[in-house]
């Protein structure tokens, strides 16, 4: 199969403020990619051009034909004031054009597995406004998987994860990487290193790193100002002071 999505030569921001610079990347079948670097140095926005939210300044972007994205976005970005349920917000991901009130009995059934997957079986009628920020956040995933995505995009997914639900996710997210490319952003490079396969760094930049093994010297190399830390047998970080124009 060829490549679900190739960057090449990527420039892209904002009212002709670029924040990407010349960014190439590849995401093959079953990838499984930690995209790590500093706030503002562009991984949403490498996100929102991947996603078609925005276009870029220059450069071409090449999908797949059968290209089929699932989102996880941040919830902080999420109205929880909004009157809706629990089924109707994951049923919404469905890419049937069908009315929520006229889902298809098989949407249902997968909406049932999804939250039995998730360990929210018994949320389904709940309003989203009197979930936890870590049950919303699991909602969104459902949401994101119920239209059977090839690449799957998670956007710090662990913010708002229930620490009880955190270690049980990366194993989720192992086990759909089975099915589906998945492009990870995360500030918590101790974790990721351990789960994805490939790492990129961005900042201002695009540094592909095709292993998930990295060390503060090849931060360095990269420009990626974040640095590395082992206390105990869990490794921690912390993002060194930098400048943003």
């Amino acid at each position: 199969m060829s490549p679900l999505i190739q960057l090449q030569d990527i420039s892209a921001g904002y009212d002709k403020n670029i924040v990407l610079h010349d960014v190439n990347l590849t995401v093959a079948e079953n990838d499984f990619i930690g995209i790590i670097g500093p706030n503002g140095g562009g991984k949403t926005t490498l996100l929102k051009v991947i996603l078609g939210l925005i276009d870029q300044e220059k450069g071409r972007v090449e999908k797949h034909p059968d290209l089929r994205i699932g989102y996880l976005p941040q919830v902080n970005s999420i109205d929880k004031q909004f009157p809706i349920t629990v089924s109707e917000v994951i049923l919404s991901g469905s890419t049937r054009k069908r009315r929520l009130w006229k889902s298809s009995p098989s949407d249902k059934r997968k909406m049932q597995d999804l939250l039995s997957f998730v360990g929210l079986e018994k949320e389904h009628n709940t309003a989203i406004g009197e979930l936890s920020g870590g049950q919303m956040q699991r909602v969104f995933l459902c949401r994101a998987l119920i239209s059977e995505p090839n690449l799957l995009i998670l956007d710090e997914p662990n913010t708002y994860v229930d620490k009880s639900f955190e270690a049980n996710l990366y194993n989720q997210l192992a086990e759909l990487n089975k099915d589906m490319a998945i492009l990870l952003v995360s500030h918590d490079v101790g974790t990721i290193s351990s789960m994805v396969k490939t790492i990129a760094c961005v900042n201002g930049g695009l540094h592909y790193h095709a292993s998930n093994k990295i060390t503060n010297e090849l931060l360095k190399v990269y420009n990626c100002p974040i640095e590395l830390i082992s206390h105990g047998p869990v490794p921690h970080r912390v993002l060194k002071h930098h400048d943003h124009e």
